[in-house]
C-alpha cells in the first residue's frame, strides 16, 4: 500500500489527472461560494487567497501522483468537500458572502450549542462510519482502504474547521 508509482507512468498521469480535477472541483465550489473568501473555512487557504493556494495545490497534485494511497485519499476528500460546497454555494452567492455571514452567525448564536455541537458530531461521526468500515472490510485492497481514509479525512475537516468557525463566531460576539 506504500508503493510508489514511477513519475511520467500512466498510472502516474491517471492519478494526477484525477487529482487535478478533484481539487479543480473544490476551487470551483468554493469559488462559486465565496469568491472573495470571506467564508473560506480553511486559515490557510484564505491567508494565501486564490493565486498560492492554486500554485500550492499542482505542486501537491503532482508531487503525490506518485503516491497512489495518498493521491485517492486526497481525491475522495476534495469530491466530499467540493460536493458540501455546491450544496449551500448557490445560497452564499445569491445572498452575498457578507449577508450570508452575518445570517449564519446571527442563526449560530441564536442556537441551543450544545443541540449544533450534537447535531455536528453525528453528522461527523456517521459519516467517518461508513469510511471507517470501508477500512475495516478492505481486504487488502488499496482503492476500498484510501476511499474510507479519505471519507474519514472528510469528515474530519468538516469538523475541525467547522468547530474553528463556531469557535470564532462566539469568542468574537463574548
Amino acid at each position: 500500500m506504500d508503493d510508489l508509482v514511477a513519475f511520467g507512468s500512466r498510472t502516474y498521469f491517471t492519478l494526477l489527472a484525477l487529482m487535478t480535477f478533484a481539487r479543480g472541483a473544490d476551487f470551483l465550489s468554493t469559488w462559486i461560494a465565496t469568491p472573495n473568501l470571506v467564508l473560506e473555512g480553511n486559515p490557510l487557504v484564505r491567508k494565501l487567497g486564490w493565486t498560492w493556494s492554486a500554485l500550492l495545490n499542482l505542486a501537491l497534485c503532482g508531487g503525490f501522483a506518485a503516491w497512489p494511497l495518498a493521491a485517492i485519499i486526497i481525491i475522495t476528500t476534495s469530491l466530499l468537500v467540493a460536493s458540501r460546497n455546491f450544496q449551500s454555494a448557490w445560497l452564499m452567492r445569491s445572498l452575498g458572502e457578507e449577508a450570508y455571514r452575518r445570517w449564519y452567525v446571527e442563526q449560530l448564536l441564536q442556537a441551543n450549542i450544545v443541540v449544533y455541537l450534537f447535531c455536528l458530531a453525528g453528522q461527523t461521526l456517521l459519516t467517518a462510519a461508513v469510511g471507517g468500515t470501508l477500512m475495516l472490510f478492505y481486504n487488502g485492497l488499496l482503492i476500498p482502504f484510501a476511499v474510507g481514509m479519505g471519507i474519514v479525512a472528510y469528515a474530519a475537516a468538516v469538523l475541525l474547521f467547522t468547530l474553528l468557525s463556531v469557535w470564532r463566531i462566539r469568542r468574537s460576539a463574548d
